[in-house]
Protein backbone atom coordinates (compact mmCIF):
# COMPACT_ATOMS: atom_id res chain seq x y z
CA UNK A 1 0.00 0.00 0.00
CA UNK A 2 1.14 3.22 -0.77
CA UNK A 3 1.61 5.27 2.39
CA UNK A 4 -0.45 8.40 3.57
CA UNK A 5 -0.67 11.40 2.62
CA UNK A 6 -2.64 13.16 5.84
CA UNK A 7 -4.54 15.76 5.77
CA UNK A 8 -2.91 17.83 8.17
CA UNK A 9 0.15 16.32 10.27
CA UNK A 10 2.34 17.59 12.54
CA UNK A 11 6.15 19.31 11.60
CA UNK A 12 8.74 19.53 13.86
CA UNK A 13 11.11 22.02 14.11
CA UNK A 14 14.07 20.20 15.82
CA UNK A 15 14.69 22.37 19.10
CA UNK A 16 11.18 20.71 20.72
CA UNK A 17 13.40 18.00 22.33
CA UNK A 18 15.72 20.67 23.91
CA UNK A 19 13.41 22.17 25.49
CA UNK A 20 11.76 19.15 26.68
CA UNK A 21 14.76 17.69 28.46
CA UNK A 22 15.43 20.82 30.10
CA UNK A 23 11.78 20.70 32.00
CA UNK A 24 12.85 16.98 32.74
CA UNK A 25 16.51 17.65 33.96
CA UNK A 26 15.17 20.40 36.12
CA UNK A 27 11.55 18.28 37.36
CA UNK A 28 9.52 20.94 36.10
CA UNK A 29 6.35 18.54 34.79
CA UNK A 30 3.59 20.39 36.49
CA UNK A 31 1.37 22.61 34.92
CA UNK A 32 3.58 25.81 35.30
CA UNK A 33 7.13 26.36 34.89
CA UNK A 34 9.67 28.10 32.96
CA UNK A 35 8.53 27.21 29.63
CA UNK A 36 4.90 27.73 30.21
CA UNK A 37 5.85 31.73 30.67
CA UNK A 38 8.47 31.49 27.58
CA UNK A 39 5.46 30.14 25.72
CA UNK A 40 3.21 32.47 26.84
CA UNK A 41 5.98 35.24 26.03
CA UNK A 42 6.87 34.01 22.51
CA UNK A 43 3.08 34.15 21.77
CA UNK A 44 2.40 37.54 23.11
CA UNK A 45 5.87 38.82 21.38
CA UNK A 46 4.54 36.83 17.82
CA UNK A 47 0.78 38.50 18.11
CA UNK A 48 1.01 42.00 19.81
CA UNK A 49 3.69 42.59 22.86
CA UNK A 50 0.93 44.65 24.62
CA UNK A 51 -1.24 41.98 24.75
CA UNK A 52 -1.32 39.03 27.08
CA UNK A 53 -1.28 35.57 26.89
CA UNK A 54 -2.72 32.35 28.92
CA UNK A 55 -1.18 28.72 28.12
CA UNK A 56 -3.98 25.95 28.64
CA UNK A 57 -4.90 22.65 27.88
CA UNK A 58 -7.40 23.28 24.69
CA UNK A 59 -8.72 26.08 22.67
CA UNK A 60 -11.61 24.73 23.60
CA UNK A 61 -10.68 25.43 27.53
CA UNK A 62 -9.70 28.55 26.69
CA UNK A 63 -13.31 29.36 25.01
CA UNK A 64 -15.09 27.97 28.07
CA UNK A 65 -13.33 31.05 30.17
CA UNK A 66 -13.44 33.56 27.86
CA UNK A 67 -17.48 32.92 28.08
CA UNK A 68 -17.00 32.94 32.02
CA UNK A 69 -15.05 36.41 31.48
CA UNK A 70 -17.86 37.71 29.62
CA UNK A 71 -20.34 36.71 32.67
CA UNK A 72 -21.91 34.03 30.01
CA UNK A 73 -24.15 32.11 32.54
CA UNK A 74 -27.60 29.43 33.10
CA UNK A 75 -30.28 30.96 30.50
CA UNK A 76 -28.22 33.57 28.35
CA UNK A 77 -27.50 33.37 24.35
CA UNK A 78 -24.42 33.55 22.56
CA UNK A 79 -24.12 34.50 19.10
CA UNK A 80 -21.80 31.65 17.33
CA UNK A 81 -20.69 31.17 13.46
CA UNK A 82 -22.64 28.19 12.23
CA UNK A 83 -19.95 26.78 9.93
CA UNK A 84 -17.27 25.92 12.31
CA UNK A 85 -16.15 22.82 14.36
CA UNK A 86 -18.54 22.11 17.40
CA UNK A 87 -15.31 23.15 19.52
CA UNK A 88 -16.85 26.52 18.85
CA UNK A 89 -20.25 26.05 20.28
CA UNK A 90 -20.04 23.02 22.94
CA UNK A 91 -18.91 25.81 25.92
CA UNK A 92 -21.86 27.96 25.36
CA UNK A 93 -23.50 24.82 26.44
CA UNK A 94 -21.37 23.79 29.31
CA UNK A 95 -22.68 26.84 31.18
CA UNK A 96 -26.37 26.60 30.14
CA UNK A 97 -26.90 28.53 27.82
CA UNK A 98 -28.17 28.51 24.20
CA UNK A 99 -26.16 29.02 20.69
CA UNK A 100 -27.55 31.57 18.04
CA UNK A 101 -26.39 30.50 14.91
CA UNK A 102 -25.50 32.88 12.07
CA UNK A 103 -24.66 31.64 8.43
CA UNK A 104 -21.71 32.79 6.33
CA UNK A 105 -21.13 35.33 3.93
CA UNK A 106 -19.44 34.14 0.39
CA UNK A 107 -16.36 36.19 0.59
CA UNK A 108 -14.76 34.68 3.78
CA UNK A 109 -17.37 32.17 4.59
CA UNK A 110 -17.45 33.43 7.74
CA UNK A 111 -19.74 34.86 10.09
CA UNK A 112 -22.23 36.93 8.12
CA UNK A 113 -23.14 40.89 9.39
CA UNK A 114 -25.90 41.03 7.87
CA UNK A 115 -27.46 38.68 9.65
CA UNK A 116 -25.63 39.26 12.85
CA UNK A 117 -27.29 42.07 13.35
CA UNK A 118 -30.25 40.75 12.35
CA UNK A 119 -30.13 38.30 14.56
CA UNK A 120 -29.47 40.82 17.46
CA UNK A 121 -31.91 42.72 16.97
CA UNK A 122 -34.44 39.96 16.74
CA UNK A 123 -33.01 38.01 19.99
CA UNK A 124 -32.97 41.99 21.71
CA UNK A 125 -37.02 42.49 20.86
CA UNK A 126 -37.75 39.01 22.47
CA UNK A 127 -36.27 40.61 25.21
CA UNK A 128 -33.25 38.66 24.91
CA UNK A 129 -29.75 40.60 24.40
CA UNK A 130 -26.88 38.45 23.42
CA UNK A 131 -24.09 37.71 26.41
CA UNK A 132 -21.11 37.45 23.71
CA UNK A 133 -20.63 36.65 19.74
CA UNK A 134 -18.34 34.00 18.59
CA UNK A 135 -16.68 34.52 15.39
CA UNK A 136 -14.45 31.80 13.54
CA UNK A 137 -11.58 32.71 11.49
CA UNK A 138 -12.46 29.37 8.80
CA UNK A 139 -9.42 27.55 7.95
CA UNK A 140 -7.19 30.53 8.46
CA UNK A 141 -8.71 32.81 6.95
CA UNK A 142 -9.87 36.11 8.73
CA UNK A 143 -12.96 37.29 8.88
CA UNK A 144 -14.84 40.77 8.12
CA UNK A 145 -13.51 42.24 11.66
CA UNK A 146 -14.57 45.66 10.89
CA UNK A 147 -17.98 45.14 9.90
CA UNK A 148 -18.61 42.37 12.60
CA UNK A 149 -16.72 44.68 15.42
CA UNK A 150 -18.51 47.72 14.44
CA UNK A 151 -21.88 45.67 15.34
CA UNK A 152 -20.24 44.24 18.49
CA UNK A 153 -19.81 47.28 19.46
CA UNK A 154 -23.10 49.17 18.37
CA UNK A 155 -24.99 46.50 20.82
CA UNK A 156 -22.05 46.93 23.20
CA UNK A 157 -21.81 42.83 23.14
CA UNK A 158 -18.08 41.29 23.48
CA UNK A 159 -17.11 39.58 20.76
CA UNK A 160 -14.78 36.71 21.39
CA UNK A 161 -12.26 35.97 18.44
CA UNK A 162 -11.89 32.16 18.04
CA UNK A 163 -8.44 32.16 16.08
CA UNK A 164 -7.99 28.34 16.44
CA UNK A 165 -7.65 27.96 12.71
CA UNK A 166 -5.90 31.33 12.20
CA UNK A 167 -2.51 31.82 14.11
CA UNK A 168 0.01 33.42 11.72
CA UNK A 169 -3.12 35.15 9.53
CA UNK A 170 -3.97 38.88 9.73
CA UNK A 171 -6.51 41.14 9.06
CA UNK A 172 -5.28 44.57 7.82
CA UNK A 173 -1.86 43.80 9.01
CA UNK A 174 -3.44 42.86 12.58
CA UNK A 175 -2.53 39.60 13.68
CA UNK A 176 -5.63 37.30 13.95
CA UNK A 177 -6.49 36.43 17.79
CA UNK A 178 -6.04 40.07 18.86
CA UNK A 179 -9.26 41.47 17.54
CA UNK A 180 -12.32 40.77 20.15
CA UNK A 181 -11.71 41.05 24.22
CA UNK A 182 -10.41 37.65 23.93
CA UNK A 183 -9.16 35.71 21.06
CA UNK A 184 -8.82 31.30 21.37
CA UNK A 185 -5.95 29.64 19.85
CA UNK A 186 -5.41 25.90 19.07
CA UNK A 187 -2.28 23.74 19.14
CA UNK A 188 -3.54 20.61 18.52
CA UNK A 189 -1.82 18.09 16.51
CA UNK A 190 -3.25 18.93 13.53
CA UNK A 191 -2.52 23.02 13.85
CA UNK A 192 -0.17 25.29 11.95
CA UNK A 193 1.89 24.76 15.26
CA UNK A 194 1.13 22.19 17.67
CA UNK A 195 2.29 21.09 21.78
CA UNK A 196 0.73 17.67 20.98
CA UNK A 197 -2.79 19.02 22.65
CA UNK A 198 -3.34 22.56 24.19
CA UNK A 199 -4.49 26.06 23.44
CA UNK A 200 -3.77 29.47 24.56
CA UNK A 201 -6.70 32.82 25.80
CA UNK A 202 -5.64 36.02 24.40
CA UNK A 203 -6.53 38.91 26.93
CA UNK A 204 -5.94 42.55 26.44
CA UNK A 205 -5.32 43.18 30.23
CA UNK A 206 -3.07 41.52 32.71
CA UNK A 207 -6.27 41.49 34.76
CA UNK A 208 -7.97 38.85 32.70
CA UNK A 209 -5.40 36.81 32.00
CA UNK A 210 -5.14 36.87 35.67
CA UNK A 211 -8.31 35.50 36.30
CA UNK A 212 -8.03 32.62 33.72
CA UNK A 213 -5.23 31.33 35.12
CA UNK A 214 -7.00 31.74 38.62
CA UNK A 215 -9.84 29.25 37.05
CA UNK A 216 -7.85 27.19 35.15
CA UNK A 217 -6.03 25.89 38.19
CA UNK A 218 -9.10 24.79 40.25
CA UNK A 219 -9.44 28.49 41.39
CA UNK A 220 -7.79 27.81 44.60
CA UNK A 221 -8.11 31.17 46.77
CA UNK A 222 -4.94 32.80 48.69
CA UNK A 223 -4.87 30.71 52.21
CA UNK A 224 -2.39 28.49 53.44
CA UNK A 225 -4.77 25.89 53.24
CA UNK A 226 -7.22 24.32 50.33
CA UNK A 227 -10.00 27.14 49.77
CA UNK A 228 -12.12 27.75 47.24
CA UNK A 229 -14.64 30.52 46.67
CA UNK A 230 -15.05 29.85 43.12
CA UNK A 231 -15.40 27.18 40.79
CA UNK A 232 -12.53 25.70 38.74
CA UNK A 233 -11.03 24.04 36.42
CA UNK A 234 -7.91 21.86 35.61
CA UNK A 235 -7.47 23.69 32.20
CA UNK A 236 -3.19 24.59 32.78
CA UNK A 237 -1.01 23.93 30.05
CA UNK A 238 1.56 21.37 31.47
CA UNK A 239 5.34 22.36 31.27
CA UNK A 240 6.38 19.71 29.12
CA UNK A 241 3.52 20.73 26.55
CA UNK A 242 5.31 24.49 26.67
CA UNK A 243 8.12 23.16 26.12
CA UNK A 244 6.90 21.67 22.03
CA UNK A 245 5.53 24.89 21.69
CA UNK A 246 8.77 26.76 22.51
CA UNK A 247 10.55 25.03 19.93
CA UNK A 248 7.40 24.81 17.30
CA UNK A 249 7.70 28.85 17.96
CA UNK A 250 10.74 28.64 16.66
CA UNK A 251 9.36 27.27 13.10
CA UNK A 252 6.09 29.52 13.37
CA UNK A 253 6.66 31.41 10.50
CA UNK A 254 7.94 28.51 8.37
CA UNK A 255 4.67 27.05 8.88
CA UNK A 256 2.87 29.84 7.76
CA UNK A 257 4.89 29.97 4.69
CA UNK A 258 4.51 26.25 3.90
CA UNK A 259 1.12 26.06 4.31
CA UNK A 260 0.90 29.07 1.98
CA UNK A 261 3.12 27.34 -0.67
CA UNK A 262 0.21 24.47 -1.00
CA UNK A 263 -2.16 26.76 -1.66
CA UNK A 264 -0.48 28.22 -4.38
CA UNK A 265 0.31 24.92 -5.45
CA UNK A 266 -3.75 24.09 -5.58
CA UNK A 267 -3.83 27.38 -7.65
CA UNK A 268 -1.88 25.86 -10.26
CA UNK A 269 -3.35 23.13 -10.23
CA UNK A 270 -7.75 24.34 -10.51
CA UNK A 271 -6.46 27.76 -12.74
CA UNK A 272 -8.05 26.04 -15.55
CA UNK A 273 -10.78 23.22 -13.98
CA UNK A 274 -13.92 24.49 -15.36
CA UNK A 275 -16.42 24.61 -11.88
CA UNK A 276 -13.27 24.23 -9.14
CA UNK A 277 -12.89 27.32 -7.40
CA UNK A 278 -10.10 27.48 -4.68
CA UNK A 279 -11.25 29.00 -1.24
CA UNK A 280 -8.56 32.15 -1.02
CA UNK A 281 -8.18 35.77 0.05
CA UNK A 282 -11.32 38.55 -1.18
CA UNK A 283 -9.16 40.88 -1.12
CA UNK A 284 -5.61 42.48 0.06
CA UNK A 285 -6.91 43.34 3.06
CA UNK A 286 -7.09 39.35 4.15
CA UNK A 287 -3.89 37.34 4.97
CA UNK A 288 -4.84 33.53 5.42
CA UNK A 289 -2.12 31.34 6.88
CA UNK A 290 -4.21 28.43 4.48
CA UNK A 291 -4.06 26.48 7.29
CA UNK A 292 -6.05 24.27 5.30
CA UNK A 293 -6.48 24.66 1.07
CA UNK A 294 -10.55 23.81 0.50
CA UNK A 295 -11.82 24.09 -2.81
CA UNK A 296 -15.45 24.09 -4.25
CA UNK A 297 -17.08 22.13 -7.22
CA UNK A 298 -19.86 23.78 -8.78
CA UNK A 299 -21.50 20.26 -9.95
CA UNK A 300 -23.51 22.53 -13.18
CA UNK A 301 -20.03 23.20 -14.62
CA UNK A 302 -18.37 19.74 -13.69
CA UNK A 303 -19.25 16.37 -14.43
CA UNK A 304 -17.56 15.48 -10.93
CA UNK A 305 -18.18 16.14 -7.52
CA UNK A 306 -16.31 16.55 -3.67
CA UNK A 307 -17.41 13.20 -2.71
CA UNK A 308 -15.67 11.41 -6.54
CA UNK A 309 -13.04 13.28 -5.51
CA UNK A 310 -11.97 12.29 -2.22
CA UNK A 311 -13.50 8.63 -2.67
CA UNK A 312 -10.88 9.04 -5.86
CA UNK A 313 -8.01 10.45 -2.81
CA UNK A 314 -9.27 7.68 -0.66
CA UNK A 315 -8.76 4.90 -3.08
CA UNK A 316 -4.89 6.58 -3.49
CA UNK A 317 -4.72 6.24 0.67
CA UNK A 318 -4.61 10.37 0.53
CA UNK A 319 -6.97 11.86 3.31
CA UNK A 320 -9.56 14.55 2.34
CA UNK A 321 -12.30 16.11 4.23
CA UNK A 322 -15.62 17.32 4.24
CA UNK A 323 -15.91 21.06 5.10
CA UNK A 324 -17.21 21.35 8.47
CA UNK A 325 -21.09 20.29 9.03
CA UNK A 326 -22.76 23.92 9.99
CA UNK A 327 -23.92 23.93 13.78
CA UNK A 328 -26.88 24.45 12.94
CA UNK A 329 -27.47 21.26 11.17
CA UNK A 330 -25.98 18.99 13.38
CA UNK A 331 -28.58 16.49 15.70
CA UNK A 332 -27.16 17.96 18.74
CA UNK A 333 -28.04 21.64 17.51
CA UNK A 334 -31.62 20.98 15.73
CA UNK A 335 -33.57 23.23 17.84
CA UNK A 336 -30.70 26.14 18.52
CA UNK A 337 -32.44 28.97 16.44
CA UNK A 338 -30.41 30.25 13.45
CA UNK A 339 -30.30 33.09 11.05
CA UNK A 340 -29.32 33.44 7.73
CA UNK A 341 -29.91 31.97 4.18
CA UNK A 342 -27.91 28.96 3.35
CA UNK A 343 -25.00 29.34 2.39
CA UNK A 344 -23.24 27.95 4.95
CA UNK A 345 -25.45 24.78 4.13
CA UNK A 346 -24.30 24.88 0.27
CA UNK A 347 -21.03 25.38 0.84
CA UNK A 348 -20.90 22.01 2.60
CA UNK A 349 -22.62 20.51 0.25
CA UNK A 350 -20.23 21.24 -2.41
CA UNK A 351 -16.65 21.85 -0.61
CA UNK A 352 -13.70 19.55 0.33
CA UNK A 353 -10.66 19.77 2.04
CA UNK A 354 -7.11 19.24 0.88
CA UNK A 355 -3.94 17.53 1.83
CA UNK A 356 -2.48 21.08 3.56
CA UNK A 357 0.63 20.51 5.85
CA UNK A 358 4.03 22.35 5.48
CA UNK A 359 6.01 18.51 5.10
CA UNK A 360 3.84 17.39 1.93
CA UNK A 361 6.98 16.25 -0.30
CA UNK A 362 7.57 17.28 -3.92
CA UNK A 363 6.46 13.58 -4.67
CA UNK A 364 2.75 13.79 -2.33
CA UNK A 365 2.10 16.61 -4.29
CA UNK A 366 2.59 14.93 -7.67
CA UNK A 367 0.59 12.25 -6.25
CA UNK A 368 -2.26 14.59 -4.85
CA UNK A 369 -1.92 16.48 -8.44
CA UNK A 370 -2.19 13.17 -10.79
CA UNK A 371 -5.73 12.14 -9.03
CA UNK A 372 -7.38 15.79 -8.83
CA UNK A 373 -6.27 15.90 -13.01
CA UNK A 374 -7.29 12.68 -13.80
CA UNK A 375 -10.90 12.86 -11.31
CA UNK A 376 -11.49 16.35 -12.63
CA UNK A 377 -9.98 16.75 -16.12
CA UNK A 378 -9.49 13.30 -17.40
CA UNK A 379 -6.05 13.52 -17.96
CA UNK A 380 -3.84 10.51 -17.25
CA UNK A 381 -0.66 13.52 -17.49
CA UNK A 382 0.27 16.03 -15.05
CA UNK A 383 3.26 18.23 -14.27
CA UNK A 384 3.47 21.02 -11.06
CA UNK A 385 6.31 23.48 -10.66
CA UNK A 386 8.31 22.75 -7.63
Amino acid sequence: MKTKIWLSSPHLGGNELKYVQEAFDSNWVAPLGPNVDGFEKDLELFLDENINVAALSAGTAALHLALIECDVNHGDEVICQSMTFSASANPIVYLGATPIFIDSEKDTWNMCPVALQEAIEDRIAKGKKPKAIIVVNLYGMPAKMDEILSIAAEYDIPLIEDAAESLGSKYKGKACGTFGRFGILSFNGNKIITTSGGGALVCHSKEDKDKAVFLSTQARDDAPHYQHSHIGYNYRMSNISAGIGRGQMEVLNERVEGRRRMHDFYAEICENMDGVDLFTEPSSDFYSNHWLSVITIDETKSSKTAEDLRLAFLEENIESRPIWKPMHLQPVFKDAPYYGEKVAEQLFGNSLCLPSGSNVSDEERERIAKVMVEILLNKKEYSVSR
